[in-house]
C-alpha cells in the first residue's frame, strides 16, 4: 500500500477553522441563490471536506499539482472515473466562489486537467416491451389498481419517482390534464398526461384512494396499505415483482420509465428542447444524453429501410 492511500485511509475529515466560514458562505449559496438538492449540498460539503482535510493549507496557497495530487490518490485507489469527475467539480465550484468573493488565489483550474468519462447510455426498454409491462398490470384490488396508475403516470410525464410519491391530490390539475411536478432544488414545472389516463385516475380517486385512506387525513396522492405516502423501497418491489410477472428478462428500474419516456419521444420526432422541458432539465447538454440512444435507433433503422443498406 502507498504512502497517499494510507494517508487517505486514515485522514480524519477536519479542517482548519478558518475555512469553516467559506465553505458555509458556500453551502448557502448553493442552497440559496442555485436552489440546489439538500442530498447534493450535503455530497459538495463531503467532497470539499475530504479535499481540504487532504492536504491542509490556507485557501490562497493551494496550487494546481494540489488537486491533481489528490484525484491521481484516489484514481490510484480505484476510485471511478464518474465519482473523481464529480469532486473536481465540486473542488472548482468551491474556488471559484471564492474567487467570485475577492478571496486571491493561486490555484488556476484551467492547469487542473479535466476528467473524461465514457459515453453513458441510459436504460430503455421498447415501446413494445413497456406496453407489455403496463398492459399486464392486475387491477383486482386496491393496491393492484394503485400501483397501475402509478406506472402508466410514470411513463406518460417521465417523472422522477420522488416527484411520483412526492404528489399531493392538489397537483393533479384535471381540466387541464396537468400534474404540477416538484422536481430537484425545490424547482416546480407543469407536465402533460394523456387523456386517456382519466378513466384510470377517476376510479383510483373515487374508490381505491378512500379505501387505502380509511378514516386518516392525507393529501398524499399515493398511499400504502397503510394509508400512509409510499416509501420508494415500497414502489421498488412493487416493480421487481410486476417486472418478474411480465416475463421481460431486462433489469427495470423506475428510472427506466424516465429514459424510456424521453428516447420514444425522441425517437418519435419531438424536439429536443421540448423533452428537456417536460423532464425539468435545466440545461440541454443533460437531456442530450438521450440523443446518443436516439441516433442509435436512427441508425439501425437507416439499415433496415435504405434500399442500398
Amino acid at each position: 500500500m502507498c504512502a497517499l492511500q494510507k494517508k487517505l485511509q486514515t485522514i480524519k475529515v477536519e479542517i482548519d477553522p478558518a475555512h469553516i466560514g467559506m465553505l458555509g458562505s458556500f453551502l448557502y449559496h448553493l442552497k440559496v441563490e442555485r436552489g440546489m438538492a439538500k442530498n447534493s449540498i450535503e455530497a459538495y460539503e463531503r467532497d470539499i471536506k475530504d479535499f481540504l482535510a487532504f492536504d491542509a493549507k490556507p485557501l490562497g496557497e493551494y496550487l494546481p499539482a494540489d488537486v491533481i495530487k489528490y484525484l491521481s490518490a484516489l484514481q490510484e485507489m480505484g476510485m471511478q472515473k464518474s465519482s473523481l469527475r464529480r469532486k473536481r467539480v465540486a473542488i472548482k465550484q468551491f474556488f471559484d466562489f471564492l474567487l467570485e468573493n475577492d478571496q486571491v488565489l493561486m490555484l488556476d483550474f484551467d492547469l487542473v486537467p479535466a476528467i473524461t468519462t465514457e459515453n453513458y447510455l441510459p436504460d430503455t426498454i421498447s415501446v413494445e416491451e413497456m406496453k407489455k409491462l403496463l398492459d399486464g398490470l392486475p387491477m383486482g384490488n386496491n393496491l393492484e389498481y394503485r400501483n397501475k396508475v402509478m406506472m402508466e403516470l410514470l411513463y406518460a410525464t417521465g417523472m422522477r419517482i420522488s416527484e411520483l410519491l412526492g404528489l399531493s391530490i392538489h397537483d393533479l390539475k384535471r381540466g387541464q390534464h396537468m400534474l404540477l411536478v416538484r422536481g430537484k432544488g425545490s424547482k416546480q414545472r407543469f407536465v402533460p398526461y394523456i387523456k386517456a389516463l382519466d378513466p384510470l385516475l377517476d376510479t383510483y380517486l373515487e374508490i381505491h384512494r378512500p379505501n387505502l385512506l380509511k378514516f386518516k387525513q392525507s393529501d398524499t396522492l399515493f398511499l400504502n396499505r397503510f394509508g400512509n405516502k409510499l416509501s420508494r423501497m415500497g414502489f421498488w418491489k412493487i416493480l421487481r415483482e410486476a417486472v418478474i410477472k411480465s416475463g421481460i428478462k431486462h433489469d427495470i428500474t423506475p428510472h427506466t420509465f424516465r429514459h424510456s419516456f424521453a428516447t420514444h419521444l425522441l425517437e418519435a420526432g419531438v424536439n429536443l428542447r421540448i423533452v428537456q422541458t417536460l423532464l425539468g432539465h435545466s440545461s440541454i447538454n443533460t437531456t442530450q444524453i438521450y440523443t446518443h440512444v436516439d441516433m442509435r435507433w436512427l441508425v439501425e433503422t437507416h439499415k433496415q429501410f435504405h434500399p442500398r443498406a
